[in-house]
């Protein structure tokens, strides 16, 4: 996953975090497992006691970039809500630090990997019965709302429309107009009562030893749309590699899309992706704008696949 951010390492934490971590574990860490993965400049560990505790941390402080700190309190508030309504896809938390600028948190090790890539029929077959399993839980009135949460990105086409790009894929340009109006139409669609995490990517996913999928980092969490979640995916899957859409698109449709849900979905995604792939670096995420110019280009190969095919 050479694409990902750069992470902190367990021993440049601060003492705050490795007491923090000693305390919630009963001894402190011997041994740490950098995770590769995501986008944070903060670390995200495997950690071990000398008495055989384990847990998995991620930490982060307030630079590079100032919002990653907030990213973490909500992923802790989240997690403790789903365990709460007794949804065991995600890791149970185990504790939360927030001081001295910093916030950790402690879950549960998932004994897993990421999905292969290209993806296995099998892998993927089970990431969607994880997907699906999440949406059966009622997300809190509480949380954010998936269609405006969404608003602004689906909203990206307008930008290219504006300002198009020099190496505009030409498959694109003739259609942008009805891009924009499709995404924005979607919108509507997206509301609903289900647990959404909503930034479903491979490397948010690890597949037991068993086959079973489990679902990581939790930051972003919503409440809209159940078939949301699993449609969004097959643009990460469509990056390396290809889709198999009359096989897959029934999973989809089981959770109450159709295929203009989809359709609508991916065009959303690729708009905002390819326009925020040419805005400059973040702070602290030197690799997020080529990844997100790569789900950019998956989303108009997959776009291009099911074209001329919606209204079922």
């Amino acid at each position: 996953m050479e694409e990902f951010g750069v992470r902190l390492r367990w021993a440049e934490l601060p003492t705050v975090v490795h007491d923090w971590a000693a305390h919630v574990l009963g001894g402190p860490v011997v041994e740490a497992v950098s995770q590769p993965g995501g986008f944070s400049p903060g670390s995200a560990d495997r950690v071990r006691t000398g008495g055989g505790g384990r847990a998995f941390v991620k930490a982060v402080g307030p630079h590079p970039n100032p919002d990653s700190p907030g990213l973490h309190r909500r992923e802790a508030a989240v997690l403790a809500g789903l365990a709460a309504d007794g949804l065991d896809v995600a890791p149970a938390l185990l504790g939360v630090l927030d001081e001295e600028g910093w916030v950790a948190v402690m879950t549960e090790v998932v004994d897993g990997r990421h999905p292969h890539a290209p993806w296995a029929t099998d892998e993927l077959a089970a990431a969607l019965d994880a997907l699906g399993e999440v949406a059966q839980h009622p997300a809190p009135r509480s949380w954010p709302e998936l269609p405006t949460e969404l608003a602004e990105p689906f909203g990206c086409w307008a930008r290219v429309v504006e300002d198009p790009p020099p190496d505009l894929d030409p498959w694109l340009a003739p259609r942008l107009p009805e891009l924009h109006d499709l995404s924005l139409r979607i919108l509507a669609r997206l509301s609903g009562d289900a647990v959404v995490h909503t930034d479903v990517r491979a490397d948010n996913l690890l597949v037991e030893p068993g086959g079973r999928v489990r679902v990581v980092d939790w930051p972003w969490a919503s409440r809209g749309a159940a078939w949301f979640d699993a449609t969004s995916l097959l643009v990460d899957v469509r990056a390396v590699g290809d889709v198999d859409l009359p096989r897959h698109l029934p999973a989809l449709q089981a959770l109450g899309a159709t295929r203009e849900d989809v359709l609508g979905v991916v065009a959303g995604l690729g708009g905002y992706l390819l326009d925020a792939a040419r805005r400059p670096a973040a702070p602290g995420l030197p690799t997020l704008r080529p990844f997100q110019r790569s789900r950019g280009e998956a989303a108009v190969r997959l776009l291009q696949e099911l074209w001329g095919g919606a209204g079922s």
